[in-house]
């Protein structure tokens, strides 16, 4: 089988599309074809050893994807050759072939297309356990989505809306913001033309957000605190910017507000019937029409690389997905 190596750290440029033995699975495991594999921004930072997961060399990127079993291993009770399943590992997705754990493995709707499916368990997943389970946002509540185009932010803004709230979307331009809307945004902010603060002053008649869902960091993170509404939660998604912004503590103080961390590898491993039950949920809403997920593009494996530069250089709306 062919798979994507990353045998130094560096850009992309340096990965190495080898050919290895077919996958046999251990005890616990499961084999799958891989029919689609997600690109998110940890691939980036991960191959170029920035990431707080450090693979040992060499290995194959890639965490998220889609496809079916090819073979079982031994006390694996659940899932059956065959079977179209989704999953998350630490690694391994870039490949034509990939093992899981059983307990890493959600079996597919039929209905659900492969590429859907590898979008599916980070983005929403992320999304999910920030705004439903560290945001805690109800319905009627206001929440502001930075980076709102993207693959997190636009789960962020859907399971906003299927949840009943108010959600304003601020991204870098009117094509992104014009996908925010279609995807159910209430309102949206270009904080590449519009001053941050006095919109969101505007938007919310200068309550404030309830709830500031950030998976970019950098120069807009400040701005975006310094309007929260009173006994706002402030969720610490990631830092797509690159910058680690460093928030005066008083704010919160004054504000009554909470920084939320938020950390769904973690949240997987530590509380996993959570992270399933919250997958089940997401499935029901797409199932409803409340949540689509959004892939722009596809990749042969051979584009590995160009699909990296083009999540580094924030050239992506909504999902992108490698088809080996």
């Amino acid at each position: 089988m062919r798979a994507i190596r990353c045998n130094q750290y560096g850009p992309p440029e340096s990965l190495a599309l080898e050919t290895l033995p077919d996958l046999q699975p251990g005890a616990g495991q499961v084999a799958i074809d891989v029919r689609a594999a997600s690109v998110n921004f940890p691939d980036v930072l991960v191959i170029q050893n920035k990431y707080q997961m450090k693979p040992e060399l060499p290995f194959t990127p890639g965490s998220e994807f889609a496809g079916v079993v090819r073979a079982v291993g031994p006390d694996v009770k659940r899932l059956k050759i065959g079977m179209r399943v989704a999953a998350y590992t630490a690694q391994g997705a870039f490949a034509e072939q990939a093992l899981a754990s059983e307990a890493a493995c959600m079996p597919l709707p039929e209905d659900i297309d492969f590429a859907s499916a590898a979008a599916i368990t980070l983005a929403y997943g992320t999304s999910h356990h920030a705004v439903v389970d560290r945001g805690a946002l109800k319905a009627g509540e206001t929440m502001l989505v930075l980076g709102a185009a993207g693959g997190v932010g636009l789960a962020a803004v859907e399971i906003g809306k299927a949840l009943g709230a108010r959600v304003i979307a601020a991204a870098s331009s009117p094509e992104k913001l014009a996908l925010c809307l279609e995807h159910g945004a209430d309102a949206v902010i270009d904080y590449t033309s519009e001053n941050l603060r006095e919109r969101i002053k505007v938007l919310t008649d200068g309550n404030g957000p309830d709830v500031i869902y950030d998976p970019v960091g950098g120069e807009y993170a400040e701005p975006a605190f310094r309007s929260i509404g009173w006994r706002g939660r402030y969720l610490v998604v990631g830092f797509a910017n690159g910058e680690i912004p460093k928030l005066p503590l008083n704010l919160a103080l004054l504000k009554g507000a909470s920084i939320v961390g938020v950390f769904w590898g973690q949240h997987i491993q530590r509380e996993p019937d959570l992270a399933s039950a919250a997958l089940q949920q997401i499935f029901g809403w797409i199932k409803d029409g409340r949540v689509r997920p959004h892939v722009t593009k596809r990749y042969t494996l051979e584009q590995t690389a160009e699909a990296l530069n083009d999540m580094a250089s924030r050239r992506v709306s909504g999902k992108i997905v490698i088809e080996p």
